[in-house]
């Protein structure tokens, strides 16, 4: 599936003469994937956990952000593809709009996929992710070690999709959880949600 036919839902979301939220220009994929974690002062609070898989971000909506702490699993809903270049995003969506509210970019970097089936042969990530099961190591300023993505709801049944994103036990703490969203300062800018919205929102 192309980048544009993967980018559909997230196109039909939103109209870019009022926000700007990149539309993406299917920017070529670095040599080690990307990840990046955004906090989003919307209708409700919550983190973005992005991963770049192929020419897209795989998306996940996480209220409480992650955790360092192996013993907490944090719920992780799935959200539309995003494009790369929303790697950088960082800004006011309009009021009105999908998802209107203030962006900052808390962490980014790379991350090494770690998929294995049972019999110790490597999966490629995407495969993992069809399957439910995924796990990866991170390399960002903030969040850094092992972390599993878990699918434990399908959705199958006309509910909502479901995930859950754990820390790893083995390896050390390595890295920091979530912080408190208004205190966070974006890693892109330096800036709090309230710096970004005074300026940007204006």
């Amino acid at each position: 599936m192309g980048e544009r036919d993967r980018l559909r839902d997230y196109h039909g979301k939103r109209d870019f003469g009022r926000t700007g939220e990149p539309r993406g220009s299917g920017t070529a994929p670095g040599a080690e994937p990307r990840f990046v974690v955004q906090i989003h002062d919307a209708r409700r609070m919550h983190f973005d956990f992005r991963l770049q898989v192929g020419d897209v971000l795989r998306s996940w909506s996480v209220p409480k952000g992650p955790s360092a702490d192996p013993r907490d699993r944090r719920l992780a809903v799935p959200t539309e593809d995003h494009p790369l270049e929303y790697e950088d995003f960082e800004g006011v969506i309009p009021r009105g709009e999908y998802g209107g509210g203030t962006v900052i970019v808390w962490d980014r970097g790379t991350y090494e996929p770690l998929g294995h089936d049972r019999g110790g042969r490597p999966v490629g990530f995407e495969e993992a992710l069809e399957r439910g099961h995924a796990t990866f190591r991170l390399h960002g300023g903030k969040l850094r070690g092992e972390y599993a993505l878990t699918r434990f709801r399908d959705g199958a049944d006309g509910g909502e999709e479901a995930w859950l994103l754990v820390r790893a036990a083995k390896g050390g703490a390595g890295g920091r959880g979530a912080p408190d969203p208004r205190r966070a300062r974006s890693a892109r800018s330096g800036r709090t949600l309230a710096q970004v919205a005074a300026a940007d929102g204006g």
